[in-house]
């Protein structure tokens, strides 16, 4: 009976914490969900962006809650930020479109602008990269899960915090794009705060469970542009 009322007191949080990820459409180039169960308005609040991947991409937005930040927050991970923003693409990233995106966020709550942080995995990390590559002024830290990025934002990169991941066992993006872009950045400015893991054994699909911890957030949230 005990597991019975703990599994409905599960479900009940999920639909409650679901219910608080509303879908924005038609205001941007892309269409995205933003969560605000943990927004208080009147006061300034972090913002963290999640790119999806490839297999995300369409025009459904719920399909963006099937991995990531969003899944893991719906199976009750903590994340520290007051409000998640997650776009959805049908065909790759633009660094500029994402910034519209933010632009947006930015007007319509208030935004602690010192703590915007972005994350994504596979074709979101590179998406993740190219954005905080093109402006690197706005974004306190980021996370690159299995991607790589453009070489040519090396230099922008080196301005702000990364910590990019990578399982030696991806088939699909082999780690030696994430070695590259942190060579790159590393040539550009050797001290800069660039961090490379690579996870034994992880494959394309099972890095995913790194949305699910806490050290991910904790270590985004440490940094401030401040």
């Amino acid at each position: 009976m005990f597991k019975y009322f703990l599994f409905i007191f599960f479900v009940a949080q999920t639909v409650i914490a679901q219910a608080q990820q509303t879908a924005i459409k038609g205001k941007t180039s892309y269409n995205f969900l933003i969560d605000t169960e943990q927004y208080t308005e009147g006061t300034k609040s972090p913002v963290l962006i999640f790119l999806h991947g490839r297999s995300l991409s369409g025009t459904d937005l719920n399909r963006v809650k099937r991995y990531g930040v969003l899944y893991a927050k719906n199976r009750g991970s903590e994340i520290p930020a007051s409000i998640i923003v997650a776009p959805q693409t049908s065909n790759g990233w633009d660094p500029d479109k994402v910034n519209e995106v933010l632009d947006y966020v930015i007007k319509n709550y208030d935004v602690d602008e010192d703590r915007i942080y972005v994350c994504g995995m596979s074709m979101g990390a590179y998406g993740t990269l190219d954005f905080v590559g093109k402006y690197p002024e706005r974004i306190a830290a980021a996370v690159a899960i299995c991607g790589g990025g453009s070489l040519k934002y090396a230099a922008n990169l080196a301005t702000v915090p990364l910590w990019i991941q990578h399982g030696n066992a991806d088939r699909a993006v082999p780690m030696s794009e994430s070695k590259k872009i942190v060579s790159a950045i590393k040539k550009a400015d050797s001290k800069a705060d660039v961090t490379l893991t690579i996870i034994p054994g992880g494959t394309h699909g099972s890095v995913e469970r790194l949305f699910h911890q806490k050290e991910m957030y904790t270590w985004m949230f440490g940094y401030t542009k401040k």
